[in-house]
């Protein structure tokens, strides 16, 4: 039963209006060029989707697939940094795989009205995280730069990646400043590597939750490959803005849509 009722919401997707479909598209191509320069995205697609009329869960289960081809584009273009931290990503990744993964186990077994009412709180969460983003690395800077860091037990830094590889499979905003957090809390080496590590944890989080959600029979597939395009064209014209728009006037504007966004579902 449950099954069939999975099947008729795909197909009763599959034909919804145009401009649904335009509205995802478009919410997309803000995402990737919001995610190129600030990020912040998912404050973006998340509301869009539930508000023409998908599902919480499905909708969050949906957006995680599509926006994942933004961060593949972001992953690609630093390919070459990756090789400097081979050795620690053969150690970290598992537990960010996991993590995903068991984030979104979670998701799927959370009822829809249990959801429904985190949703607001998730919001503000990822608001407060995308806040806080420049101070986190200013934090992390000044602390490198006075090499506070000490030795740390690796165990420490694996159990910390996975509650927050959990977090990232169950809703993900917010996902990459809680990852440098924590990589510069445990890790001493400079702020680029630990962007570096940063972006590959976080991509092969979303990755991990994308690939066990395609197997879940909630993603509308219609409405994510029309948000993968929107969000790798996002991606493209984001790279390109990259260097024209100021990336705290886009974050502040993002922040500003998202206390909205968590006002409106507090009183919904």
């Amino acid at each position: 039963m449950l099954q069939y009722k999975l099947y008729l919401c795909q197909l009763i997707h599959c034909i919804m209006p145009i401009t649904d479909f335009l509205f995802a598209f478009l919410a997309a191509i803000a995402a990737g060029i919001i995610n190129a320069i600030a990020g912040g995205g998912t404050l973006v697609t998340f509301p869009v989707l539930t508000a023409i009329g998908i599902a919480p869960v499905v909708a969050n289960v949906t957006n995680t697939v599509a926006l994942c081809t933004g961060l593949l584009s972001g992953t690609y273009a630093q390919r070459k940094d990756f090789k400097a931290q081979k050795k620690r990503l053969w150690k970290i990744l598992p537990m960010g795989v996991a993590g995903g993964i068991a984030g979104g186990l979670i998701l799927l077994n959370t009822k829809e009205s249990s959801f429904n009412a985190l949703i607001p709180y998730l919001i503000l969460l990822a608001t407060i995280l995308l806040a806080l983003q420049v101070p986190v690395k200013n934090w992390i800077a000044a602390r490198l730069a006075r090499h506070e860091n000490k030795k740390h037990n690796p165990v420490t830094l694996y159990i910390l990646i996975f509650l927050a590889a959990i977090y990232g499979g169950y809703f993900g905003a917010g996902l990459g400043i809680i990852l440098m957090a924590v990589l510069g809390l445990v890790i001493d080496d400079s702020l680029t590597s630990l962007n570096v590590l940063k972006q590959a944890i976080s991509f092969c989080i979303n990755l991990a939750a994308a690939i066990y959600f395609a197997f879940s029979g909630q993603v509308i597939w219609t409405v994510a490959l029309v948000m993968a395009a929107g969000a790798i064209t996002g991606g493209l014209i984001g790279g390109r803005l990259a260097g024209k728009l100021k990336p705290e006037i886009l974050r502040w504007t993002v922040v500003s849509i998202g206390l909205l966004v968590a006002v409106i579902y507090f009183f919904r």
